[in-house]
């Protein structure tokens, strides 16, 4: 699908017309932070909005309220005649709406998908209000903060990604001549989402979408760095003392797993992200 890529000042009929149709039929991926604030707007905890309210172990936000005319469900929070009953807590895909976020090279691009403005597609009206800015328009939704927990959070993804590598590399697995590893790397990386949450159990879901973090969960940074330590914490104790190579196998792949359902509710290509992995590997001595 094409892509228009945008600056901060590249000019849009982006004043919303608050007619509440692009709360239908979409995918809403969700990081443990948004999670959370989602949570507390609702004032439950984590775990309970989690159980209500997501699919995939948490990363989706489920959408199973009552269709529109094109028979699309509404958004788990919506409600008819009034909107989104959590709106201050609602996460970056909704700030950013009709907008993405794409991160290369580290450098955040922002950019709309298809030929024509999305919102033109059915909200017209919005031809009629003033335009904006990118950035004043982003400055608006409150976006700022869901920005930096999405930054802080790939670098969290990379950090579990490098301990499969080291089960993978470090650890003599790949020099045993270990070929499996690699194509089992491959096949996550392609797999459905519903099937990576049962690979990956509830334990390490628990851990990876619902920490047990009760200072600072109002700075997005320190609360990805604090979930950072206690998921490498985590692997340590599950990890650090594996004896043969086909633990270490197992260990690899949950791992990556992890790291992979992680990057999908950042919005992330699994599948690209799986193969520039795999590369890497086999450009430190692992073999397929």
């Amino acid at each position: 699908m094409q892509r228009t890529k945008l600056s901060t000042q590249s000019i849009l009929p982006l004043t919303c017309s608050r007619s509440g149709t692009c709360c239908f039929g979409k995918a809403v991926m969700l990081n443990p932070w948004e999670l959370l604030s989602f949570s507390k707007e609702k004032k439950i905890t984590s775990r309970e909005f989690r159980d209500l309210y997501c699919e995939f172990g948490g990363i989706r936000l489920r959408f199973n309220g009552k269709p529109d005319k094109k028979g699309q469900q509404a958004c788990s929070q919506y409600v008819d005649n009034i909107g989104c009953s959590v709106h201050q807590g609602r996460p970056l895909a909704c700030r950013l709406y009709p907008l993405g976020r794409q991160i290369q090279f580290n450098k955040a691009h922002y950019i709309y998908q298809g030929d024509k403005f999305p919102c033109l597609n059915d909200c017209s009206e919005v031809l009629e209000l003033p335009k904006l800015s990118v950035g004043e328009y982003l400055k608006g939704q409150e976006a700022v903060q869901f920005e930096k927990a999405q930054d802080e959070y790939l670098i969290v993804m990379q950090n579990i990604a490098d301990i499969g590598f080291e089960l993978l590399i470090d650890s003599g697995l790949a020099a045993s001549g270990d070929t499996k590893t690699l194509a089992v790397w491959r096949e996550i990386g392609n797999e459905l989402p519903e099937l990576l949450t049962e690979r990956i159990g509830q334990e390490w879901m628990d851990c990876l979408m619902i920490p047990t973090i009760t200072m600072d969960t109002e700075n997005p940074i320190t609360f990805a760095q604090k979930h950072n330590d206690l998921l490498l914490l985590k692997a340590q104790e599950e990890f650090g003392n594996l004896q043969t190579f086909q633990e270490l196998h197992d260990a690899s792949v949950l791992i990556i797993g992890v790291a992979l359902h992680l990057a999908r509710g950042l919005g992330a290509e699994t599948k690209e992200i799986s193969e520039h992995w795999i590369e890497t590997a086999k450009s430190h001595g692992a073999k397929e």
